[in-house]
């Protein structure tokens, strides 16, 4: 009996960003949506600051699999790495580089725990919630870890994805409100070697799917206000 299911395919483009498409795949057993069975692709590496057009195509390679939490039962988010058409790693492509080096490592068996610091923006100000069209909230120190309407920015968000993240099978072991107004963090981990960058790039994958839900921005930069606000480290 054959099954359809949804891969959304995930990659970063030359900026760093997010890009992601879908495919459909007709699978008859469980072991067709293991990684290493699901198929390589392409695409217009041109359109995403990856190559020329006169040699657009880049592959994408399936790394790491989880539950896609968006589109529910037999869909999938396929964690993918770039390659040119001669089979290189593209220049922003460093996870092949850090899988090259757990793999000459294997006995050490390295266990990470990462946080993720961000701010949740509003568009249409260009600043976090919870800060005023004209000038500026209260100083810092009632929103961390804070409780309250006059306290506590974004909290919609951050609950969905804290909640998508776990239906989706990444391992995210916490989160809070941080010191700023509209600034959050999560944690991922711990997760042994190279799993802890899929595991951290997916989650934020869904923290952008999430926010795009609202028409809300997520700003990982390390300093996006000016003055005293901590910045996300």
């Amino acid at each position: 009996m054959t099954t359809n299911i949804v891969a959304e395919y995930i990659w970063l483009d030359s900026n760093n960003n997010f890009r992601s498409k879908s495919r459909t795949l007709r699978i008859r057993n469980a072991t067709e949506v293991e990684v290493d069975n699901l198929p390589i692709w392409n695409y217009d590496g041109s359109s995403t600051g990856q190559a020329t057009t006169e040699n657009s195509e880049v592959d994408l390679h399936p790394r790491a699999v989880f539950n896609c939490p968006f589109r529910g039962q037999n869909s999938l988010l396929v964690v993918c790495d770039t390659y040119n058409s001669e089979g290189e790693p593209l220049s922003n492509n460093h996870r092949a580089r850090a899988k090259q080096l757990f793999d000459e490592n294997l006995d050490a068996q390295p266990w990470f725990g990462l946080e993720q610091e961000y701010f949740i923006m509003n568009p249409n100000t260009n600043k976090p919630l919870g800060f005023p069209n004209n000038g500026y909230p209260e100083p810092q120190g009632q929103y961390y870890c804070s409780v309250g309407t006059l306290n506590n920015f974004g909290r919609k968000v951050a609950d969905l994805h804290y909640k998508l993240c776990l239906a989706a099978g990444v391992k995210v072991s916490g989160m809070n409100a941080e010191v700023a107004p509209g600034q959050w963090e999560f944690q991922v981990g711990p997760c042994e070697g190279i799993e802890a960058g899929d595991h951290m790039m997916v989650a934020r994958y869904i923290l952008e799917r999430v926010a795009e839900l609202s028409n809300l921005v997520i700003d990982l930069s390390p300093k996006p206000l000016k003055g005293e606000w901590n910045g996300s480290g």
